[in-house]
């Protein structure tokens, strides 16, 4: 008699473990409609650890259709405004290479392209004090080549103007971080390196504020080398387009300039 009372109190322990073990999912048996409803509120009151999850589960059990391709856009979302930008970016490259053609494939580009903009500008305050030369301006480049795939590909969006609005301060503050490293090595006695990258400026954002100095920087780097032949040709470049630059009147030289005025 023994024996089968303690194997029946095995069994009723076993039995326990195992429904201990089972993991309550209130979202078993809702509709694709429910997923989507519940996940999109979620979002919108900003819990997006939450709403992430119900974006996977809805993908999950319903991978095909509108809704699932709706999801896949707001998962892009979701990370994004939940401060992770590069799932952000993962999420909005695996849309671009499922749906090629899908009509909302502005937003996503336009959506990539936000992410890395505020990724970049989001951080200057982390700059304070760091020399920008030593920073990697992959974010505004990167953002800069989504905008224009965006407005390239889909002129007529309704995202495209603020997209060029965006990649008008883009080319700008590249242009300005290069305009740094340049005086960055003037500043260090790398004359040969500021001129390569002060020739880039004149050549690569010829429409930003920056070539009138560009060209000083070269006629200075390269006085600084003793090359005459390359130090007149730049002053010749500067005196046919800045007529009236304080560069012909003197020398060009180091000033110390907040990094972030290169922002502005």
């Amino acid at each position: 008699m023994k024996r089968y009372v303690v194997a029946a109190m095995l069994v009723m322990v076993g039995l326990a473990g195992c429904a201990t073990t089972e993991t309550y999912d209130e979202t078993r048996g809702w509709t694709v409609e429910k997923l989507y409803s519940e996940a999109h509120d979620e979002l919108n009151s900003g819990n997006y650890t939450r709403a992430v999850k119900l974006y996977e589960t809805l993908e999950a059990r319903f991978p095909y259709g509108r809704y699932a391709q709706q999801a896949q856009m707001d998962l892009a979302y979701t990370h994004y405004k939940d401060g992770e930008p590069e799932l952000a970016i993962a999420s909005a490259d695996r849309f671009i290479k499922l749906h090629p053609t899908h009509p909302n494939l502005d937003y996503i580009y336009y959506l990539k392209g936000l992410v890395y903009y505020n990724d970049d500008s989001g951080l200057l305050a982390k700059w304070a004090g760091q020399d920008m030369s030593e920073r990697d301006p992959r974010a505004a480049r990167e953002a800069f080549s989504a905008f224009r795939e965006l407005t390239t590909r889909f002129p007529n969006s309704t995202y495209a103007p603020d997209a060029k609005a965006k990649m008008i301060r883009l080319v700008d503050a590249l242009g300005g971080n290069e305009m740094h490293v340049a005086r960055y090595y003037m500043k260090r006695g790398a004359y040969l390196a500021a001129a390569n990258r002060a020739q880039g400026v004149v050549k690569d954002y010829s429409n930003t504020k920056y070539p009138e100095e560009a060209l000083a920087i070269m006629v200075s780097a390269y006085d600084k080398l003793q090359l005459p032949k390359l130090r007149d040709d730049a002053r010749r470049v500067l005196a046919l387009n800045y007529p009236q630059s304080q560069y012909l009147s003197k020398s060009w030289t180091v000033e110390e300039m907040p990094w972030w005025k290169l922002w502005k």
